[in-house]
Formats: structure tokens, sequence, C-alpha cells
């Protein structure tokens, strides 16, 4: 119901304005109102931990982890935060985030911005949420591709005591050749390097933290079953499918379709629900995998467990629907 109220005062501002009012606003609320709880749903045991409900908040709404009391107040299962660099960056040139209301969807070229993982760090430590928290790691625009992985490395080494489980993303469109990490050499050297860091910091700390990897949904099936041999061959814990879009057909001729960046929104469900459908098929239940792109209702969100997820994210739709959103979705994932 606020949000209704509140919702046609946010899309009057710039979208990237009223994204920085909402973090600012959730984040007063988090300091000033008591904890918040999840969601009622019976719990859900996946990468060696409970899960009180199957509906998370996807990355990229609150990237320095400024909100996470206040986003708790949600209801959510669980919460992702980042994408986080090793080194804070600025991301791409304003305006980079545009609203497509008539297609319920978002075009974003953020590029990674953020104040840096030890700003991230800092934010987790001051947090009262004591759930599932994911920390989704990037890396540097300025790092060359063929050093990527030394900066996955840093930003792991960083978070690893805090996060209930890290998300490796290497499918934004929106940093240059990141994509390029997808592919069969680059992600076998990728991935054996954070399973043997994974290793040494588990040791270190006394608790083993899964890694799940994040793809793109723009992928032909034959690099669907690269990815999944290469999730299985390095025992990677889980698979969150997927990112944002490079496709435009759903959204041609509206206002912003031309934007360069990565939609998400309702045009992705379509195919990121087609390439979740292919990953589960090639991974044959040998790790989970979590869903990503286009929840806007209950219906959409069984719709993702239907096609073999285990777990649903949840952030456009927050845009254009509020907290609703989310309560709707775990009713209808708890049945």
């Amino acid at each position: 119901m606020l949000y209704d109220l509140a919702r046609p005062f946010l899309f009057s501002l710039d979208a990237e304005t009223a994204h920085e009012s909402a973090i600012a606003a959730l984040s007063v609320a988090g300091c000033l109102l008591p904890p918040g709880r999840p969601e009622p749903a019976p719990t859900l045991e996946t990468m060696g931990l409970i899960f009180p409900n199957r509906i998370g908040l996807a990355a990229g709404l609150d990237k320095n982890g400024e909100a996470i009391d206040g986003l708790a107040r949600m209801g959510f299962g669980f919460l992702e935060i980042g994408t986080v660099t090793p080194r804070p960056q600025p991301g791409n040139p304003r305006p980079r985030l545009f609203r497509l209301p008539a297609a319920r969807a978002v075009i974003n070229r953020m590029g990674f911005n953020n104040h840096g993982v030890d700003a991230l760090v800092a934010n987790v430590r001051a947090a009262k949420y004591k759930g599932i928290l994911g920390i989704n790691i990037g890396k540097n625009f300025d790092t060359p591709i063929e050093r990527a992985a030394d900066d996955y490395l840093a930003a792991l080494e960083k978070v690893y005591a805090l996060a209930s489980y890290v998300a490796i993303n290497i499918s934004s469109p929106n940093t240059k050749d990141l994509r390029q990490l997808q592919g069969a050499c680059e992600l076998d050297s990728l991935l054996g390097r954070l399973k043997a860091a994974q290793a040494r910091l588990a040791d270190r700390h006394g608790r083993y933290v899964p890694l799940a990897l994040k793809i793109a949904p723009d992928l032909d099936p034959d690099g669907i079953a690269a990815i999944a041999d290469a999730l299985r061959r390095h025992h990677i814990d889980a698979a969150i499918a997927a990112n944002t879009t490079l496709a435009r057909d759903k959204v041609a001729g509206l206002r912003h379709a031309e934007q360069k960046g990565g939609l998400s929104g309702a045009p992705l469900f379509e195919i990121s629900t087609a390439v979740l459908r292919q990953l589960v098929q090639a991974l044959a239940g040998e790790l989970p995998v979590i869903a990503s792109g286009g929840v806007f209702d209950g219906a959409t969100a069984r719709a993702k467990l239907d096609a073999g997820a285990m777990l649903v994210q949840v952030m456009t739709g927050m845009i254009y629907r509020g907290p609703a959103l989310v309560r709707e979705c775990v009713r209808a994932t708890a049945r």
C-alpha cells in the first residue's frame, strides 16, 4: 500500500535518482525499525544452507550493502548484494538506467558502479541482518581480461567470512569483454582458481562458503552445455540463470529500447526460463540452479520452479510492484 502511494513520485524522477532515493530510504528504515522477518513458508535446504523461503533479492539493487536491514523487512528468504569489485569505480557515464513502463522493463548499463569491496564489508558488518546473505563479486573495468581471476580472488578473500554464499558474476553485458569468461578455456581456468581459493579459505575460517556462477541468458545450447560441464567438473555449488539480456525483440519500438545495456524485467522471462530449463537438464540434478529474470507475480515465480529452479530471485519486479511482490511469490512457491 505504501509503495503504491510512493511509486508515482519515484517514477516522476530520473530512474537512477529514484533508485538512489529508494536505497537511502531503506537504509534509514533499517536503522529505525525493528528487524524484519522472512515471509513464512516451508524451509528448504540446498547448498548446505537452510532457506526460510524460496524467494530472494537478486544482485544489482543494493550494490554496496547499504540497505540490508531495510530490505530484510520485505520478507525475502535471502538477499544477494553487489556486484562489488575489489576497487571502487564510478561505472559508466550517466544516464545509464532507463525504464520501459509499457513493457515492465528496465535497461541498464551501470557498469559495476560501486564503492569497492572494503566499503561493502564495512556495511555488512554494521548490519543487524542474520539471514542468508549472498555477495556478488566482479572485476574492475580496467583490469585486463587475462587478469580477471585476480580480481575475483581478491574480492572472494575479502567477503568470504561474511557471506552465506558468493556469486561469481561473469555475465554482465556492461563491462567490456566480461562475457568472454564464459568461454570454455577462460571459465575452466577461473573456476579452478576459485575452487582452490575456496578450499584455502574454508580451512582458514573453519566454514565452507558455497560458490554460485551467474550466467547470461544469451547463450546457445552448446554454450550452456559447456558451462554445465565446467560447473560439474569443478564442483561449483550452484548456478544462477540468468543475467540481463542484449536482445531487444520484445521491446522493439518502445522509448529507450535503442539504449545500450542489459534488458531486465518482464521481457526477460521467456528467454531466461528457456536457459534455466536447458541448464537444469544439462546439470541433471548435480547442483541447484537459482532462477532470475522476469518474475513479476506468483505465477511466474512458480513457473521458474516448474522449469527446475530450486530458488527464485526478483529485482526489476520490485521496481514496478514493490514489497507486495515478495509476499505473493513466497505464497505461490510454498505450495
